[in-house]
């Protein structure tokens, strides 16, 4: 009868450990049932579950083993695996896999410990646990820093309630916790869409250019009730512009290249050029400061309000269809079947209400550096990190990207 064993190799890395106790194993014809390995800090920890045959006694087997690794200078330790508790095993490879994202500039303990409690409360199992961003030298400065730590876990669990407590956590801890399934669509998403002003751009465009023309108060306190989601952004849109009308169109470019770039923008869509996402302007703001941006940043498309002018002055008006957050929603939609790729393939990053539409219906909806109603709708939020922090809710490694 097949003996099952658990073989755990602790101890100082090195190279050729795992080839050095799998070739042990391979001599006595054992079969690997399970496998996996981590190393932190320069220390192994290497678990093997091996089906030893029956006809070669696992004593041999198992003396052999422990010879090696004391010879390598490590720890080992064996342990039976029953029938009936493989079996269990086996049967929890169908359930619900998801993934749990701790982002902050870095990773106390308490977060860690707040995070696995939560997951624990609604039953799920971590089955893994990486580091993804680099690692940080002590002196290091806080506040420019990266650190995140990825969960793997299965089992069942009340998704909407589960967010519901992450982001009341995230909000005591001053952290990011993001929450989602760990289907096929993680890993072949290829459209980003982004807002323009207070996302990619640490400015509202309309409220530089509203300084400009004399109106700066007036406009600001209508854009602060329009992004709290307490006005129609169309109707307060139309109110901010026509204050601006006389304004000199000379003044655009000098605005425009003193926009302030996001942290992390454009790290994070160089990364996604080179890994072959497709990027886009959703913007409620100006195709000039769009057009501006995607020639600075490699954008693939830029969709905005065009600023009426005549005789070099702003008319107070723009012409065509407003983008709010409906149109957003539906240029979402749009950008999707012209590439060719389903709804759960995109994904959408903004800071207001009206980005609301266009992350409710995008595969991943990211709430970036938002107020607290779009943060508390939306199924995403980044707050801690800059945009680049993105790259990790999609499994990347600082040392996958540059």
């Amino acid at each position: 009868m097949t003996e099952l064993v658990l073989i755990r190799v602790t101890g100082a890395d090195r190279p050729g450990v795992t080839a050095t106790i799998s070739s042990i194993l391979a001599q006595y014809d054992v079969t690997i049932m399970d496998i996996g390995q981590a190393e932190i800090h320069d220390t192994l920890s290497l678990g093997i579950l091996a089906a030893i045959p029956s006809r070669a006694e696992s004593a041999p087997v198992l003396k052999d083993v422990l010879f090696k690794v004391h010879e390598l200078g490590l720890s080992v330790s064996f342990t039976p695996v029953t029938p009936e508790s493989y079996e269990h095993w086996v049967a929890q490879q169908g359930k619900p896999r998801h993934i749990i994202t701790l982002l902050a500039r870095t990773i106390e303990a308490g977060a860690i410990a707040r995070v696995t409690s939560i997951a624990a409360e609604h039953g799920l199992n971590i089955d893994q646990i990486n580091r993804l961003s680099g690692r940080v030298p002590l002196d290091n400065v806080a506040d420019t820093t990266r650190a995140c730590v990825e969960f793997s876990v299965r089992g069942a669990a009340d998704q909407a309630t589960m967010r519901a407590q992450f982001l009341e956590a995230a909000n005591e801890m001053g952290v990011d916790i993001a929450f989602q399934e760990d289907d096929m669509f993680r890993r072949t998403r290829r459209l980003v869409c982004f807002d323009m002003d207070s996302t990619l751009i640490e400015a509202e465009v309309i409220d530089e250019l509203a300084h400009a023309a004399g109106v700066g108060e007036q406009v600001a306190e209508i854009t602060e009730r329009a992004m709290q989601g307490e006005l129609d952004f169309t109707q307060s849109f139309e109110q901010r512009v026509a204050l601006l009308k006389g304004l000199s169109g000379d003044v655009l470019e000098g605005i425009a290249e003193r926009l302030p770039v996001t942290e992390g923008a454009e790290r994070l869509i160089s990364n996604l050029r080179a890994l072959g996402y497709k990027t886009a302007i959703l913007s409620g703001g100006f195709n000039y400061f769009g057009r501006y941006l995607q020639k600075r940043l490699g954008i693939d498309y830029v969709f905005a309000n065009e600023l009426e002018m005549e005789d070099n002055l702003v008319t107070g008006r723009v012409t065509g269809r407003v983008v709010d957050g409906q149109r957003k929603a539906e240029l979402l939609r749009e950008l999707a079947k012209q590439e060719g790729i389903r709804l759960e393939q995109t994904i959408a990053v903004g800071d207001g209400a009206n980005d609301l539409p266009m992350l409710s219906i995008a595969g991943l909806g990211i709430a970036f550096r938002a107020k607290p109603l779009v943060r508390e709708n939306a199924k995403h939020s980044i707050s801690t990190l800059g945009l680049d922090g993105i790259l990790y809710l999609l499994g990347y490694h600082d040392r996958d990207i540059h």
